[in-house]
């Protein structure tokens, strides 16, 4: 490990967010027949469940539909922050979008966290939610980050946006400068989408989970979508894919126009108070700050180390990373919980949010570059306003068949020539090992049979041996082993250690390969 590592025995041998090891959520039945619903709405995290329950308060009859369990995905796994600040991100609007634009973005993410406030409030969720401020900072001695932080507050200024310059925060360390955001908020995300889900099966809603849905839609009297296994047909009227990567694009290609990125967290207990607020060091290393209770403590999530999914060589050094920086700056008694999260980004850094198509009754909602609390809150209101046919002053802000020319065709560009040059690689990976060198926990390639192949051994000796080809376009996955999963290295899908799928674009398992 790290030398300068002073808690090497502190990280949890196994993962696990706060949010899933804190809340008991109910389980619900795979579809098994044929089903009938006024609108489908598919995937089961904070977008999907609000949907349903915007929808279903709306008077429609709806069916949510989890391809794993509920709130298993991105939304578990949350540093949580309620928030309108996501980053350096008005400086580049106003650039590329324009301020009119810029501003539409404030003002659809402000109120979508007013309205998680207010709706907890409403339905009297104990969900520990607070107000904080927010803050995004640059480090002592950064002069590039600087620039872009005053660049920045320069974007707050024309746009009006409530921000203040800050020279110092209520942290034991030393700021270049800092932009706060007042009147931000936290809370536990599974808490409150625990009590919305309540809300929403009270008002007759109908839950499916274990049921993922396949690519193939039919558009005759209305929308038949079908089940990947047993292909049971649900019609409908109306679909929401609310699944990170869309259930069904039309041809549009969303997996070449988004990316994928792990990032990672760690909730530990310090041993110097924390003062609070919400912090992200906006330079490198970036760094992410906030308070959660647990058992009657205060403990501090620090969340960073983000990269391109299946493209770290080591990915258990970014909690060692993560560590060191805790324990340096508040000291650490323990750390509780470690988890890692994957979120999609667009090539122009905006969600895609609204109707696929003018043809068909399809909404899509993804893209939210790690600010899925309020992105996904957003899309969810949006969605349904549009199904309703009410206006949204930000359709066009959002809208899923925008293409812009700066930055998206570059960033289009260079993410598939990436993409490109991963799926090359991965065919030329040399085999270190044999089966037999294996220690128990351990995963990698493997030379079996005459072919390179992707093996685990589990803690009580058993092998499982998988063929390492993404099943979404075939490029060669590669072995995470802090979280035991393949994850591909082009789209982002991920597997478990024997091949079922954790994370599309992929809706096939890996081929299981005997031993």
């Amino acid at each position: 490990m790290n030398p300068e590592n002073k808690w090497p025995e502190s990280l949890p041998k196994f993962p696990e967010s706060l949010w899933r090891g804190t809340t008991e959520l109910p389980s619900f039945p795979r579809l098994a027949e044929d089903h009938t619903t006024d609108i489908a709405v598919v995937g089961g995290g904070i977008t999907g469940i609000t949907a349903a329950y915007l929808l279903a308060e709306a008077g429609f009859k709806v069916t949510l539909l989890e391809g794993s369990e509920l709130l298993a995905g991105t939304t578990g796994f949350t540093t949580a922050k309620i928030t309108a600040q996501h980053g350096l991100i008005y400086s580049n609007l106003i650039k590329h979008f324009g301020e009119e634009h810029a501003r539409s973005y404030f003002r659809s993410n402000s109120e979508s966290a007013e309205w998680i406030i207010q709706t907890a409030g409403k339905l009297g969720l104990s969900c520990g939610l607070e107000r904080e401020d927010a803050y995004v900072y640059s480090d002592v001695g950064d002069e590039k980050t600087m620039k872009q932080l005053e660049d920045e507050f320069e974007a707050y200024r024309k746009l009006g946006l409530p921000g203040e310059w800050v020279d110092s925060v209520s942290l034991p360390m030393r700021i270049g400068g800092g932009i706060k955001l007042p009147g931000q908020a936290r809370f536990h995300p599974l808490h409150y989408l625990k009590g919305l889900l309540e809300a929403f099966l009270a008002k007759g809603g109908t839950v499916y989970e274990h049921t993922m849905i396949g690519e193939e839609v039919e558009d005759q009297d209305g929308l038949t979508l079908f089940t990947e296994r047993g292909k049971h047909r649900i019609k409908c009227r109306h679909a929401v894919s609310a699944s990170h990567f869309p259930f069904y694009d039309g041809g549009a290609m969303y997996f070449s126009r988004l990316h994928a990125e792990r990032a990672y967290a760690l909730a530990f207990e310090p041993e110097t108070d924390y003062e609070g607020g919400m912090y992200l060091c906006v330079g490198e290393p970036r760094r992410s700050l906030r308070a959660v209770e647990w058992e009657g403590r205060k403990l501090v999530i620090a969340g960073g180390e983000s990269h391109k999914t299946g493209q770290s060589d080591c990915t258990i050094k970014h909690y060692e990373n993560l560590e060191i920086f805790a324990g340096e700056l508040l000291g650490i008694r323990r750390i509780p919980f470690r988890w890692s999260t994957q979120d999609l980004i667009t090539v122009d850094k905006v969600p895609y949010i609204g109707k696929l198509s003018k043809d068909k009754e399809i909404y899509i909602a993804t893209g939210f570059a790690k600010w899925g609390m309020t992105a996904g809150t957003l899309a969810a209101r949006m969605i349904a306003d549009q199904i309703q046919g009410k206006p949204s002053p930000y359709t066009e802000l959002y809208d899923p068949t925008r293409f812009k020319a700066n930055p998206g065709i570059k960033n289009f560009v260079v993410e598939n020539a990436n993409v490109a040059k991963e799926l090359a690689l991965g065919k030329v990976e040399f085999a270190h090992k044999k089966i037999e060198d294996l220690k128990p926990d351990e995963g990698c390639i493997v030379r079996h049979d005459g072919k390179r192949v992707g093996a685990y051994k589990d803690p009580e000796g058993g092998i499982h041996l998988v063929d390492r080809t993404c099943t979404h376009m075939g490029c060669e996955c590669h072995w995470n082993e802090s979280e035991r999963s393949w994850d591909c290295p082009c789209h982002g899908s991920r597997y478990t250690y024997d091949g079922e799928v954790i994370e599309g674009p992929a809706v096939q398992p890996l081929t299981k390969l005997d031993f």
